[in-house]
């Protein structure tokens, strides 16, 4: 498999990782030094392996199980070991999950390849807020 191929198949792996409510498959994706700067608290949040499967299935619990995920208008560029990837994202919960909600964000990886295996090292996402003063988030979607 090509790197763009590979690259493609751990995202789609993440994102019906997401759809199933399997944590254990999302975490495996990061490597073991990455950082993540999330929607969620905090500003920095290092990768813990086992601590961030169970804040995961904690999560999925929330929402009834799991959470729908799609990824949009996915660009992939790679040079050597190292890949970036940006994406519009939308993710959420049903109407009769315990907490619906429905959200457009934005991200951008960063993987390295170690080992013949593609592992995100750096992860951003984002969304868009109202710079009116209310800094509430947008409801944009493209």
């Amino acid at each position: 498999m090509d790197d763009q191929a590979a690259i493609r198949t751990l995202i789609h792996d993440r994102t019906t990782a997401m759809c199933t409510g399997d944590a254990e498959t999302i975490c495996s994706t990061y490597a073991t030094d990455a950082v993540v700067f999330s929607l969620a608290p905090p500003l920095v949040q290092p990768v813990d392996g086992t601590r961030d499967i169970g804040k995961l299935q904690a999560w999925f619990a929330e929402k009834g199980g799991s959470a729908w995920s799609e990824v949009h208008d996915l660009q992939v560029t790679v040079d050597g070991d190292l890949a970036l990837c940006t994406s519009l994202n939308s993710m959420g919960a049903p109407p009769d999950s315990p907490q619906p909600f429905t959200l457009w964000y934005r991200s951008t990886l960063g993987l390295r390849r170690t080992d013949h295996q593609w592992r995100i090292v750096h992860e951003h996402t984002s969304t868009p807020f109202y710079m009116d003063g209310s800094l509430r988030a947008t409801d944009l979607q493209p």
